[in-house]
């Protein structure tokens, strides 16, 4: 079977919305060691190899908002998506105290290879999407662990990040801050300003509205819990995004 490095939900659907999940699998594709980058099955089912429940939830939010879904089938470890093409974390060799022996020695060769089977196509299909029409506006789905080791617990249930255009962002916040059970992390736990990253490729650099949801991924473990925060956030995306328009 050949190799397929995303997938694409309802990729005819015409409404604004184009949903990403740029972490969405933890797949070794089988050219890479051999479909093995060395660390344990637990490992691999950690936040450090895919963003635990990402793409259930944008597969769900793709039908809610009627735009269109793109999901990597790729490891973050094997090449991050979400990072610019010369970013020295593009290939991690060391992640939340875990080593990947299968990245320790990787040279400029195989990460040309991992570069053009996995990032570059995944990038063409996202840039597909978001230019088939004028206004498009990406919502990128991620999700982060309650801790990393040796660091403090995040408190937040949801992070919403953003670089400089942050008008989407800013509103969403807004109106999530509405929501009294809720603690919202403003570019939290990570700033969401990282030149070249997939929302600066596709979203900030044509100016297109944007935002990054950070889900907390315990929350979103099951089919259930995706579909129930999908749910939640749908009508929420979509008054935030009327108050930008409007």
């Amino acid at each position: 079977m050949t190799y397929q490095p995303f997938f694409e939900f309802g990729a005819m659907r015409k409404n604004r919305w184009t949903v990403s999940s740029d972490h969405a699998a933890n797949t070794v594709p089988a050219f890479v060691n051999g479909g093995d980058l060395g660390i344990s099955a637990q490992d691999m089912n950690r936040h450090i190899a895919y963003d635990i429940g990402a793409a259930g939830v944008a597969k769900e939010l793709g039908v809610l908002l009627d735009g269109p879904v793109i999901c990597s089938n790729f490891s973050r470890l094997v090449i991050d998506p979400n990072r610019g093409s010369d970013d020295p974390t593009l290939l991690m060799k060391l992640y939340d105290g875990t080593i990947i022996p299968a990245n320790r020695h990787a040279g400029p060769d195989e990460l040309e290879e991992r570069m053009a089977a996995c990032y570059r196509p995944y990038h063409t299909a996202l840039n597909a999407l978001m230019t088939r029409r004028d206004d498009p506006v990406l919502l990128s789905i991620h999700s982060f662990t309650h801790q990393l080791k040796g660091r403090p617990k995040r408190p937040w249930e949801v992070g919403v990040l953003y670089a400089q255009d942050d008008r989407l962002a800013q509103a969403l916040i807004k109106v999530l801050k509405t929501e009294q059970d809720l603690t919202i992390g403003d570019n939290e736990p990570y700033s969401g300003h990282l030149p070249g990253d997939a929302v600066d490729t596709h979203a900030l650099r044509h100016g297109h509205l944007n935002v990054l949801i950070e889900l907390r991924n315990d929350l979103i473990e099951t089919e259930a819990q995706q579909k129930a925060w999908a749910l939640r956030l749908a009508p929420l995306l979509e008054r935030a995004l009327s108050d930008v328009v409007a």
